[in-house]
C-alpha cells in the first residue's frame, strides 16, 4: 500500500537527510528539486528511492558532497566540467544551463562533466533547455554494469540514458527520456517494493529465459549476489526485436559521455578502484539555438504542426488518444500535484531507516 505524500513534504524530507550529509545550502535546494521533480513525473526509480544508494555512497566516502562545479577547460561554445565527485544533480543543472547560454550566444553549446556520481532523470536536464528555447540532448555514462549487449551471456554496459527535449510554441516541449535498457534498473526496485512480477524480457538469466522477480533482479546487481550472468536487456529485448538498437545507442552514450569526457568505463576500470574512489561517471548537454537555422518562431511553429497531426491520428484505441514524449510525465505531474506523491510501504521502511541513521526527523507519514 502507497502513502500519499505532498510533494513540499517529500522536499523537506529530502533535504534534511542532505543537510545532516553536510552538503552546502545551494547544492540541497538544487538537488531536492530536481529529485522532487523526477518523483512528481513519474519517474519513480530516481527520485527520493535513491536516497539508500547515496547513503551508502555517503557512508563508503565516495562522495565529496561539498564540492562545487569547476570548468577544467573553455571556449565560446564548449566546456569540460569537473563535478568534484558530488553526486551529479548539481553540477548537471549547471552544465545544461551553461550550454544553453552559449548556445543563445554562438548558436551551439557542447557542455561535458567528468567526476560525477548518478544524475537523476536524464529528461530533468533537457527539460531546462526546451524551457529556455533550446533544443537538447543529454546523455550520460552509468556505474551499474547490468546491460547485456546482444548475442552476450554476461553485461557489459551500464543502462545510459538519453534524453531529447525540443519547444513547441502552443504545445508543451517535446521531451523523449529513455534508457538504452529495456527498462531503467531502479524500476526493478520499484516493481519489488511494489510486490509486481516483472514483464518478460526485461531482465535476462543469462541463458535464454526472464527473471520476474523484481526484488530478485535487483538483487542480482545490487545486493552481492550475482553470478555474473544475465542483465537488463538492451532496447528491443532480443536479437529478433532488434536489441542491437538499444546495444547501439548505449554504445553511443558510452561514447558522448564517457570516451569524450574522460570518465570511466565501469567494466574495465571497476575492478581497479579503492574502497574510497569516487564514480567519475561522465554527461554530455548539448544545446542548440533553433534561431541558428529558422527565423524566430518558425521551429517552434513546425514542432507545432508536428505534434498536432499526431494528437489528430486516430488511435487503434478511442479511449487512448495519441501521445507525444513529455506528455505522460506532464499528465502525472499535474496528477501528483494534486494528489500527493505515492511512497509505497517498503519505501516508506528504507526512508524510514536512513533518517534513523541520519539523525533527522521521519516526516514522511502524516503530512
Amino acid at each position: 500500500m502507497s502513502l500519499r505524500t505532498p510533494a513540499e513534504t517529500v522536499r523537506r524530507q529530502i533535504t534534511t537527510i542532505l543537510r545532516s550529509w553536510g552538503m552546502p545550502e545551494n547544492l540541497i535546494e538544487t538537488t531536492a528539486e530536481v529529485m522532487v521533480e523526477t518523483d512528481l513525473m513519474g519517474v519513480d526509480s530516481h527520485g527520493i528511492s535513491m536516497l539508500m544508494q547515496y547513503e551508502q555512497k555517503y557512508l563508503q566516502g565516495r562522495l565529496d558532497l561539498a564540492a562545487q562545479p569547476k570548468i577544467l577547460n573553455e571556449t565560446p561554445v564548449t566546456a569540460l566540467v569537473d563535478a568534484g565527485a558530488n553526486l551529479g544533480h548539481p553540477v548537471s543543472v549547471y552544465a545544461m544551463n551553461l550550454a544553453v547560454d552559449k548556445a543563445l550566444a554562438m548558436g551551439l553549446g557542447l557542455v561535458t562533466v567528468r567526476n560525477s556520481h548518478h544524475f537523476g532523470a536524464a529528461g530533468y536536464y533537457a527539460r531546462i533547455a526546451a524551457k529556455r528555447g533550446a533544443i537538447a540532448i543529454v546523455t550520460s555514462t552509468a556505474r551499474g554494469i547490468i546491460v547485456v549487449p546482444t548475442r552476450s551471456a554476461k553485461p557489459v554496459l551500464g543502462t545510459n540514458p538519453i534524453a531529447i527535449a525540443a519547444p513547441a510554441k502552443r504545445n508543451r516541449p517535446f521531451v523523449l527520456d529513455m534508457a538504452t535498457s529495456t527498462v531503467a534498473a531502479g524500476k526493478l526496485k520499484v516493481y519489488g517494493f511494489q510486490n509486481k512480477p516483472l514483464p518478460e524480457g526485461w531482465v535476462t538469466d543469462g541463458k535464454g529465459g526472464s527473471v520476474r522477480d523484481g526484488t530478485e533482479a535487483y538483487e542480482m546487481f545490487y545486493g552481492g549476489q550475482s553470478s555474473g550472468y544475465g542483465g537488463l536487456t538492451p532496447v528491443g529485448g532480443t536479437p529478433e526485436l532488434s536489441s542491437h538498437k538499444g546495444y547501439g545507442l548505449g554504445m553511443v552514450a558510452q561514447i558522448l559521455a564517457g570516451a569524450l569526457t574522460g570518465a570511466s568505463f565501469s567494466p574495465r576500470d571497476r575492478p581497479n578502484e579503492g574502497p574510497k574512489d569516487p564514480e567519475n561517471i561522465g554527461h554530455f548537454f548539448l544545446a542548440i539555438d533553433p534561431k541558428t537555422f529558422r527565423a524566430e518562431g518558425e521551429f517552434e511553429t513546425e514542432l507545432d504542426g508536428i505534434i498536432d497531426l499526431l494528437h489528430g491520428t486516430e488511435p487503434a484505441d478511442p479511449a487512448k488518444p495519441i501521445l507525444v514524449a513529455g506528455e505522460p510525465e506532464d499528465a502525472e505531474r499535474a496528477r501528483r500535484l494534486a494528489d500527493g506523491i505515492p511512497i509505497p510501504g517498503a519505501l516508506a521502511k528504507h526512508i524510514r531507516d536512513v533518517c534513523g541513521r541520519t539523525g533527522v526527523d521521519y516526516i514522511l507519514e502524516g503530512s
